[in-house]
């Protein structure tokens, strides 16, 4: 066709090969924006961009060659007759069988060993045991398949789940030997009877299980269990996605999975072509497509001219302590009228967080600790019992909150001294609760373009570059960094010439970025801002909109596809055409208590 893009063509050969691999004439693939699925012979897979990066058009396919090869050597009837009732060996044995159809798939085929490679890269960056820190936070399915992935094809675990994998390598290896499932490869029924074994040395089964699965009367039992899956085949998949996410239900683990819905019939998806997915076949966990932030959708792609001259700096680089002593001394002088009223909001904080803290008994137990206020009774009547009480646990989940606050120009004044008051009364006061607080700021280190822009007139003016300035994001405290150390550098944001223009799109991901990095259950996004994102280099050579749609799309990711708890305060403008929980200070004097009731209420909310 003579309009046809080069997506359509991509889209098109992709379609093509995946039949051919799964052996399947019928066969359709469709691309989506959200996490790869398959149902029955219906395949979605992630959406490149229009310019068809390399890695993105290797994740696509990493994806097709999964699903078409799981169509070609997987029996979803024998493998349903199989399943472990228990959740956690339910999610190793679908996580077994995927290790299995991929390793037969990856045999003798260089390019498909590859793209299967890309679509685990992109599965590891959102699972789990990326992020663990001790044995009990590795998702058992996540390590057994990496194990077996290695023991089957011989290629290595990717560095980014290396980490974490060798948290329980040793402890695997020593409870079983995954050697003997290798000579299983080609026979499904028979790499089943090892997978129950093991799972029987894991102790997650009891005793020797083998497939409930014999040769007797096995074809008639497997044409009727065919016929019922072709019949329910959304109800059967459901229910395995209903034990991928109980198998993985600690709150971190959780995080990855949300969103995910039940298994919709094939006419559903017929009239959803692109549209947001479903739970994927069996075995296969549900991924957000972890490429760059700024490509959101094929209609609009942020990117930056260069990213050469941006920096990431510490306050204390900014300037000398000395100027930086002077400049919170003048900042405790401006504010000084507002210290009691916002000590009061503090206070008020801390109870609050400290009732969420408090500790609790159960008493009259048979063992426990000496329950001292019941020993008089003892005295008196010696034929009593003593008593014994028991702390209850605390369901107050480890928390961090990142103030991310907005240093461009129209900060000047008394806006950036509320708010730069204001965020170190809240790293005082939730450090007193235990709660770890970072300060950030963002703007940017020249006015109407920097380096950036030269290089860009230098390079002859192309249409279209993208953001044409130099960022600068300022790191104020750092999470475990005490208060005492970083009290002074707040100062700096009186400096004079430090407030420039706002970029703020970027500046939610960097934030954003550095929370997922950190290990705590909970993770608070605050950000301080008074209003849409400017830089005159870079809309005067681009659309008007282009930072606002950015923005909107990174908020937009982080409220329905992050764990981050994303809240924002707007200073003389309206936030909330932005974000979905956002308030709007018209008078700077009242920023220092929405502050601490904004984060009061989050920590109030379930």
């Amino acid at each position: 066709m003579a309009n046809e893009t080069p997506l359509d063509r991509f889209k098109a050969v992709l379609g093509g090969a995946t039949r051919a691999i799964a052996d399947e004439p019928e066969v359709e693939l469709a691309f989506t924006a959200d996490a790869p699925a398959q149902s029955g012979k219906h395949i979605k897979v992630p959406m490149p961009a229009r310019a068809l990066p390399a890695d993105q058009v290797a994740e696509a396919r990493g994806f097709a060659d999964g699903f078409a090869l799981r169509l070609r050597h997987h029996d979803a009837a024998m493998h349903a007759r199989a399943l472990p009732a228990d959740a956690v060996a339910r999610a190793v044995f679908d996580a077994a069988e995927t290790a299995r159809v991929e390793a037969l798939g990856s045999r003798g085929y260089r390019g498909i060993a590859d793209n299967l490679a890309t679509a685990l890269d992109v599965r590891l960056r959102s699972d789990p045991i990326t992020r663990a820190r001790t044995r009990a936070e590795v998702p058992l399915s996540t390590a057994l398949a990496l194990l077996l992935r290695e023991q089957l094809t011989g290629q290595p675990t990717p560095e980014i789940a290396e980490p974490g994998l060798a948290l329980v390598r040793d402890w695997i290896d020593s409870k079983t030997d995954l050697t003997a499932m290798a000579l299983a490869l080609d026979d499904q029924r028979a790499f089943q009877a090892l997978t129950m074994k093991m799972l029987a040395d894991l102790e997650l089964v009891e005793g020797d299980a083998v497939p409930e699965d014999s040769d007797e009367g096995g074809d008639e039992a497997e044409g009727e269990d065919q016929s019922e899956q072709d019949e329910g085949e959304d109800e059967e998949q459901g229910g395995e996605g209903e034990a991928q996410v109980e198998a993985r239900g600690t709150p971190s683990e959780s995080d990855d999975v949300e969103g995910q819905s039940q298994e919709m019939g094939d006419d559903q998806l017929d009239d959803m072509d692109g549209e947001p997915g479903d739970d994927g076949e069996e075995g296969m966990q549900p991924v957000r497509p972890n490429r760059p932030f700024g490509d959101f959708s094929p209609q609009f792609e942020y990117k930056a001219w260069t990213a050469q001259f941006d920096e990431v700096i510490a306050a204390t680089e900014l300037c000398d302590l000395d100027e930086l002593q002077r400049l919170r001394a003048y900042l405790d002088q401006q504010l000084v009228h507002l210290q009691s009223a916002v000590s009061k909001l503090a206070n008020r904080l801390q109870r609050r967080l400290m009732a969420q803290q408090a500790r609790s008994w159960d008493f009259d137990q048979e063992e426990g600790m000496l329950d001292a206020a019941r020993l008089a009774r003892v005295v008196v009547n010696p034929t009593h019992s003593l008593s014994y009480k028991i702390e209850r646990e605390t369901d107050f989940r480890d928390t961090v909150v990142t103030l991310l606050i907005d240093n461009s120009g129209s900060m000047r004044g008394r806006p950036i001294s509320i708010a730069a008051i204001s965020a170190d009364i809240l790293a005082r006061t939730l450090e007193r609760c235990g709660v770890k607080t970072e300060i950030l700021g963002f703007t940017t280190r020249a006015w109407k373009g920097g380096q950036s822009r030269e290089t860009w007139l230098a390079a002859g003016r192309p249409p279209q570059p993208g953001r044409l300035n130099d960022v600068r994001h300022i790191v104020y405290k750092k999470a475990d960094e005490p208060w005492r150390r970083a009290r002074a550098n707040l100062g700096l944001m009186m400096r004079e010439g430090l407030l420039k223009e706002n970029i703020d799109g970027e500046a939610l991901l960097w934030a954003h970025g550095r929370l997922i990095a950190r290990p705590e259950e909970r993770r608070i996004l605050m950000v301080i801002s008074d209003g849409a994102p400017v830089d005159d280099s870079t809309l005067s050579v681009n659309s008007g909109s282009y930072l606002e749609r950015h923005l909107r799309q990174v908020i937009q990711w982080i409220e329905t596809r992050s764990p981050v708890e994303l809240v924002a305060i707007g200073i003389g403008h309206d936030v909330t055409r932005y974000y979905a929980r956002a308030v709007t200070i018209m008078d700077a004097e009242q920023l220092g208590g929405t502050i601490i009731e904004q984060l009061a209420a989050l920590f109030d909310s379930e």
